[in-house]
């Protein structure tokens, strides 16, 4: 995946999540399964965001940014803000 593919999955993740919303809002999905869908929606994101982060160190190292690789949950998950 390039940069430009992981930038339209961010995109299509928010989207989601903002249909999600606004579905819970109108009464049409319940809490609970909202805030389920919404924490895998984050955990996505989280994993394009790094994903993405990836590519660009290496390139800026001069590497070849098609190796980076998308980590598990619960490394992403695990970073400190």
């Amino acid at each position: 995946m390039d940069d430009k593919q992981i930038l339209a999955r961010i995109s299509e993740y928010v989207t989601d999540e903002q249909e999600l919303r606004e579905r819970h809002r109108r009464g049409e999905l319940a809490g609970d399964e909202e805030r389920r869908r919404l924490q895998e929606l984050e955990v996505a994101l989280d994993q394009c965001w790094d994903l993405l982060r990836q590519r660009r160190a290496r390139i800026d190292a001069g590497e070849d940014p098609g190796e980076a690789r998308v980590r598990p949950a619960g490394q992403v998950e695990g970073y400190l803000q």
